[in-house]
Formats: structure tokens, sequence, C-alpha cells
């Protein structure tokens, strides 16, 4: 699993013009990626380093102050643009292998008491964001 998260004063997601997920206060925004081989563990491991990364003020984790997650699906972070133009998709797991994982790392965020909002899986989504810092890191597992 991959993730880019970025530390936001706030950030939401829409779905046409509905409103899916917000925070309204400092924390995460999660784009996270999905690939071929990853499985349960990872999505456990993963929510676990998301729920522990400590970016934000005072280097705090959201465990550590309640601050709040956004997490949204991004298949395109395996995207593969070191040939031609066009980028390969390859990578990235299909929506039926992904959607569960997905799931399952949002799951265990909210089993570790982590306050999360969402994107829609699979949806065409509008994603706003206020960067703090800024501040955007790479997480894989």
């Amino acid at each position: 699993m991959r993730a880019i998260v970025a530390r936001v004063s706030r950030a939401s997601v829409r779905v046409a013009d509905e409103l899916v997920g917000s925070i309204d206060e400092p924390g995460l925004l999660v784009l996270l990626g999905v690939t071929h081989t990853d499985d349960i563990s990872r999505a456990v491991a993963m929510a676990g380093k998301l729920h522990e990364l400590r970016i934000l003020p005072g280097e705090q984790s959201c465990s550590s102050t309640g601050a709040p997650l956004l997490v949204v699906s991004q298949f395109t972070l395996y995207g593969d643009t070191r040939r031609g133009r066009r980028p390969s998709w390859s990578a990235s797991a299909p929506a039926a292998e992904a959607e569960p994982l997905v799931a399952e790392a949002i799951a265990e965020l909210r089993r570790r008491g982590a306050r999360v909002a969402t994107g829609r899986f699979g949806a065409e989504m509008a994603v706003e964001s206020v960067n703090d810092g800024p501040f955007t890191v790479l997480v894989e597992v």
C-alpha cells in the first residue's frame, strides 16, 4: 500500500455536489493506493502507521492528539510514467481487490480510536484541502 499524506488545516471531498467527507480542523489528508501484492496485513500495518505518524506540530500524531484523518482512495498512486506520455495503471489493484483493503484500513483506524472521514470508493471526487506547512510525505508498507 502507498499513501500520500498531507498535514492540513482542513480538507473535504465531494461527489457531484454532495459533501461526502470533511475535516474542519487540523489533521491529515490521506490519499491511499493499493497494488496487487497488498493484503489485509498491509492494510492493518498502513492504518497503524498513519495513526502513529508523527508529522503534526510538535512531532505529534493523530493517536496522541486525536486529530482527524480524511482518507480518500487513489488508484493513480500506482501509475507508472517512466515510459511514454500516458501513465500505465497496471500496478494498481483492480477495484474488486482494492476496495476491501481500503475499507479494512479505515476500519482499523477506527478500531484504534481514530476519527476518520472518507471519500467514496470508485467515485469521481473533488478533493479540497488547505495544506499546513506545506507538509506532505509518501508512506509505504
